[in-house]
């Protein structure tokens, strides 16, 4: 199978939209938000997520969920929900897209209904993007400001960026570029198909009578330059 540069537009937009699509649900489960390093006993760290909290102390670690949604933080709240939206927007994206592109051949699809799958699919895939860059962000920006809070004593430990708001920060840059493919695929992909209208109706063969003593109706096409 030749894969058009439209096609291969597609398929690009779909692999960065998975990838991106994979690494913020990792992003949501990892409980690596936040680390806290206490001066005093420097085997013990603390780690916060979204989800959960824990304490690794000499290679083993100890977790507790957290008991209360309205007891978080207010950033903490909202970034649980916009991410799981940005998982249910990327997984819609993936589908409409993926039934939009050219690996997807079904003969009572027409073209302009998948390009316009596409192209919704791009479409959430961007809108994805947003919602995971705005919590990561958030988070980012609220721990900026405790430690650099100067009402807070220096003796108190202070929050540290953990590993997966960069991971989070990867996922929405790679949902962004793969919405924007896809996007750009769509509207690349009205100058391969040639238009019906500018094909017009094919002329009808001239054909000769059918012959009567076959039952079938069979015409012969007859011969342009045949003289009579």
């Amino acid at each position: 199978m030749a894969w058009s540069f439209h096609g291969k537009a597609q398929l690009g937009g779909l692999l960065l939209s998975l990838f991106g699509w994979v690494c913020s649900c990792v992003t949501t489960i990892l409980p690596q938000w936040k680390t806290l390093n206490l001066e005093l006993n420097e085997m013990e760290t603390w780690i916060m997520g979204l989800w959960e909290v824990c304490v690794n102390q000499e290679e083993v670690a100890v977790c507790k969920a957290f008991e209360s949604f309205l007891s978080l933080p207010q950033e903490l709240q909202v970034s649980r929900i916009l991410m799981v939206a940005s998982h249910g927007l990327g997984l819609l994206g993936l589908l409409l897209s993926g039934c939009g592109s050219e690996c997807f051949q079904f003969h009572r699809i027409r073209w302009v209904f998948k390009r316009r799958l596409c192209l919704l699919g791009g479409t959430l895939e961007t809108s994805a993007s947003a919602t995971t860059l705005f919590p990561v962000s958030w988070v980012a920006y609220a721990t900026i400001q405790d430690f650099w809070d100067n009402s807070i004593p220096e003796i108190v430990p202070r929050w540290e960026f953990g590993d997966a708001l960069y991971l989070g920060w990867a996922a929405g840059v790679f949902l962004a570029l793969g919405g924007l493919l896809l996007i750009f695929s769509a509207c690349l992909g009205k100058e391969d198909v040639p238009s019906l209208q500018m094909a017009g109706p094919r002329p009808l063969p001239f054909c000769a009578p059918a012959d009567e003593a076959n039952d079938s109706f069979c015409l012969t096409p007859r011969p342009r330059n045949l003289f009579i």
